[in-house]
């Protein structure tokens, strides 16, 4: 058997025993849990579902990237994960970040705590040599890595307002992130192996999350998907490259906007609007681009399908760019730039509907 035969029958069989256990695993959890993850408080109710639903769909996300860490260290060689600072830096980061979302599940943690956890994150990611690689001075790169750890880990987050909505953007931005590693023939990176991982984990939740859910990913899920994706984007989408090898600062901000347009877009939308009621930003509503999408008349269903079918766009766009453009030029930047302000504009402008029904 060749290296391509083992390599393929490993994963695709590591892939569907991904799935099925992400299906048992929930499905336990549904059923067992009762209070983990349900707050039951006075007060508003700011998630979209005025029903308490358990929040336990991250742990299923944080087993299965343990498993695929285990899974790597059997077939492949261990060495790549255990000596290697990058793979330990996102091993103690996504750590950080799962222990912080699942106290802030339970407990319903500070803000400030919240906080500055994400800061750790982004310094961890720095100090184990995963840096976002776009100005000469090195702090600016480790000023905008940390910004870029503490948007995600947040945008992802307040994504997480909907049935849905989150794990199918996640997806996306995970398997664009696939395709480019595999067009660069690193099948046999740690980093392929978890992005499968979690890839695998988030279809068999999306069996329980897609409306009408069963349950929610919560806090635990959305900020270490927050902080898995930001890694991930950091090495394939802000350091990345055109398939030729060649890449410009204006091609790798371009393909950071493409592959997260969702959650860059919805977070803009919402800190511009809470800023102009002279509103918190950090504190929830239903205000949120998906939010007034349903005030529009789409159901919960609709909602996350015209998500997702931006997602596909988005995702078809960020493959295209990276494979087909060998040279990137000027009027690349302007089609780019006009397709994301165009979905900037169309779904800001929605949330300037039915400003009643904000809370």
């Amino acid at each position: 058997m060749d290296s391509i035969q083992y390599i393929f029958i490993v994963y695709a069989s590591f892939f569907v025993s991904i799935v099925c256990f992400s299906l048992f695993i929930n499905a336990i959890f549904l059923k067992f849990a009762t209070t983990l993850g349900i707050r039951d408080r006075e007060g508003p109710v700011i998630r979209w579902s005025n029903v308490s639903k358990p929040a336990l769909g991250g742990i299923s996300f944080y087993i299965a990237f343990l498993l695929t860490t285990a899974c790597y260290s059997m077939f492949f060689d261990p060495i790549k994960v255990f000596q290697d600072n990058t793979a330990i830096g996102l091993m103690a980061s996504t750590a950080l970040a799962f222990l912080m979302g699942l106290a802030d599940d339970a407990y319903d943690t500070k803000p400030l705590l919240k906080f500055s956890v994400q800061i750790f994150c982004g310094v961890v990611l720095i100090l184990s040599g995963t840096v976002i690689e776009l100005f000469e001075n090195d702090w600016v790169n480790y000023v905008l890595t940390i910004l870029w750890v503490i948007g995600i880990m947040n945008s992802i987050n307040m994504l997480d307002n909907m049935d849905g909505i989150t794990t199918s953007v996640s997806l996306s931005i995970i398997v664009i992130c696939l395709i480019s590693a595999s067009f660069q023939n690193g099948f046999e990176t740690f980093e392929y192996m978890t992005m499968l991982g979690i890839c695998a984990a988030l279809i068999g939740f999306l069996f329980f999350n897609w409306h009408p859910s069963k349950m929610f990913m919560g806090d635990t899920g959305s900020q270490f998907l927050g902080m898995f994706l930001a890694y991930i984007g950091i090495k394939y989408l802000w350091n990345g490259t055109l398939f030729s090898g060649s890449n410009e600062v204006s091609q790798q901000l371009i393909q950071v906007l493409i592959a997260f347009i969702i959650p860059i877009v919805d977070t803009s939308s919402v800190v511009i609007n809470r800023l102009a009621r002279k509103q918190s930003p950090f504190v929830g509503g239903k205000d949120h681009t998906t939010h007034h999408l349903s005030y529009l008349g789409l159901s919960d269903s609709q909602v996350g399908f015209t998500f997702l079918g931006l997602s596909i766009v988005s995702m078809f766009i960020s493959v295209g760019i990276y494979r087909f453009i060998d040279v990137w030029l000027w009027y690349h930047s302007l089609i780019f730039v006009t397709y994301f302000l165009i979905v900037f504009v169309i779904l800001f402008s929605i949330t300037q509907k039915n400003k009643d029904k904000r809370v």
